[in-house]
């Protein structure tokens, strides 16, 4: 995803610039594009009048909703306690129209926003090229899996890369560390998704061995695998390095297994773990890019958001800022 920091009213063009390319390359018409458009300079503007820290995240968004353009407006200010309000039109704290958040959901096909007093404000908004907008009183269902992926500040290319893939009613899911950051990286990661795919219908253990081998001509990386099975409402998630995995249910997290390595170079042992997973269960998985010590325990209702918005809130809150950071979030898919 492309990151555009937006603390000064400069930076909104540029959010916009950087969006409206993004829609230019899924091949959006002027009505698409114009809808992004209007999309990133409300929520840029937002977070130029409210927001501290203010970040925009644009990337492109591909599941069973369907194709298009995914936009996260992230800042760390005061937040606010009351989201209806702030979604009616007319609801203004700094003297505008207030229509922007209005606005955004009209123009989107899904939309989400998630804050706390004191924890700032994370929305969601995603377009598509060619789905009409259907009534923003009816939304459309949530997709299954939402992931953020930001590469190092400075760097072009993201040295994380991620894939899920169905499984019978449930889902397979890698994602790839590649050690260190920039293009190398991205090599190695981009190497072991290429394996996922051609070995996704194996056992989740025999997917980590064959991307460990096939990875031996790169500079390897921390790789992880996880399988959700409906039918057994199971987790099976197996490790080599530092990808960490966990399984939210109730409100509990469950911290998952990955041995020690580096994927290509040198994994003394690879070993599937299994844990419960219900259909009321979050799977969330994060490379080293994230801090150990994420938690949804201080987001009150944030587990049954968009598994998009979850990413972008543990992204926004627990990134470490020193390396590329990607967050997958996954639950069962008819629930």
């Amino acid at each position: 995803m492309i990151s555009v920091a937006v603390t000064e009213a400069s930076q909104v063009a540029e959010a916009r610039r950087r969006a409206s390319g993004v829609a230019l390359s899924l091949g959006f018409d002027e009505t698409a594009g114009g809808r992004v458009a209007i999309v990133v300079t409300e929520l840029a503007t937002n977070l130029v009048k409210y927001g501290t820290n203010g970040e925009i995240l644009i990337g492109i968004f591909e599941d069973e909703t369907g194709t298009g353009v995914q936009i996260l407006a992230l800042d760390r200010g005061t937040g606010i306690s009351d989201v209806a309000a702030v979604l009616r039109d007319g609801f203004s704290t700094g003297g505008s129209p207030g229509t922007g958040l209005g606005a955004v959901r009209r123009q989107s096909q899904a939309f989400d926003i998630a804050a706390w007093p004191r924890r700032g404000l994370a929305v969601l908004a995603r377009i598509a090229g060619t789905v009409s907008k259907g009534s923003s009183n009816a939304p459309n269902p949530l997709p299954f899996f939402g992931a953020v992926g930001v590469p190092l500040r400075g760097e072009a290319v993201n040295g994380d890369a991620y894939c899920i893939r169905p499984h019978g009613r449930g889902w397979t899911v890698l994602v790839a560390d590649g050690l260190g950051h920039g293009p190398q990286a991205a090599q190695a990661s981009d190497a072991a998704v290429r394996v996922f795919r051609a070995h996704d219908h194996e056992p989740p253990g025999r997917i980590l061995e064959a991307v460990h081998a096939g990875l031996g001509h790169t500079r390897g990386g921390a790789v992880s695998v996880a399988r959700y099975d409906p039918d057994r409402e199971t987790l099976v998630f197996t490790g080599i390095g530092n990808v960490a995995g966990g399984v939210i249910t109730g409100g509990v997290t469950k911290r998952l297994v990955s041995l020690s390595g580096t994927a290509g170079l040198v994994a003394r042992r690879i070993q599937e773990f299994e844990y419960p997973f219900t259909p009321q269960s979050l799977f969330v998985m994060c490379s080293d890019g994230i801090g150990t010590s994420w938690s949804l325990d201080n987001y009150p209702g944030l587990a049954g958001a968009h598994p998009s918005l979850v990413a972008g809130v543990i992204y926004r809150d627990f990134a470490r800022g020193r390396d590329d950071a990607t967050v997958v979030v996954a639950k069962d898919p008819e629930s």
